[in-house]
């Protein structure tokens, strides 16, 4: 796995020993970029959150493409451990907050994020559970982008979020995601 574009761009990620993570690919992640990049035009600037984090790929690549902070939400002993040293290779620590924890433990956000990048365990229906919660607790706005990765036959539904683009890439399907307008 490599970071794929931006100032990192060609640097090795270390990806978490055993099976109990699936990293997201490196042309499934070239896919989302490119179809964030089309929506967002850049990511200067922007505050990410990257869910279920892994090694923290989709993250740090945000991070090397101009994103200004990224808060990464991992419970798995084993991913953070490749978390935090993929941080430390890249000494990103001062723009990263990794939380030790699962997604749905999360509390109030201070503001919402600018983008959501979650990739969660396929089939589980833990994505859609998990953005319902972020919505009630403040980390989504009517700005913020949400990328939602499942298996690439799994249906994303989200009671309070609407789809603007999927696309389906090798195992997996990449949803992009918006809050639905205000009812007004």
């Amino acid at each position: 796995m490599r970071i794929v574009a931006g100032q990192w761009r060609g640097r090795k990620l270390v990806a978490p020993q055993g099976d109990t993570t699936r990293p997201t690919a490196d042309r499934t992640r070239e896919t989302l970029f490119s179809m964030l990049v089309s929506r967002l035009g850049s990511f200067e600037d922007l505050a990410v959150a990257d869910l279920f984090a892994g090694s923290g790929a989709l993250g740090l690549e945000a991070l090397s493409r101009g994103a200004a902070s990224a808060v990464f939400v991992e419970q798995d002993a084993a991913a953070i451990r490749a978390l935090r040293q993929n941080i430390a290779a890249f000494q990103a620590q001062s723009l990263c907050d990794v939380r030790a924890t699962s997604v749905l433990a999360l509390g109030p956000a201070k503001a919402p994020l600018d983008l959501i990048l979650l990739d969660p365990p396929y089939n589980t229906g833990a994505g859609a559970v998990a953005l319902e919660k972020l919505m009630r607790l403040g980390w989504i706005g009517e700005a913020t982008w949400i990328s939602l990765e499942t298996a690439h036959d799994e249906e994303p539904k989200v009671r309070s979020l609407e789809a603007v683009a999927d696309r389906k890439v090798g195992k997996a399907r990449l949803t992009l995601l918006r809050a639905k307008p205000s009812q007004g």
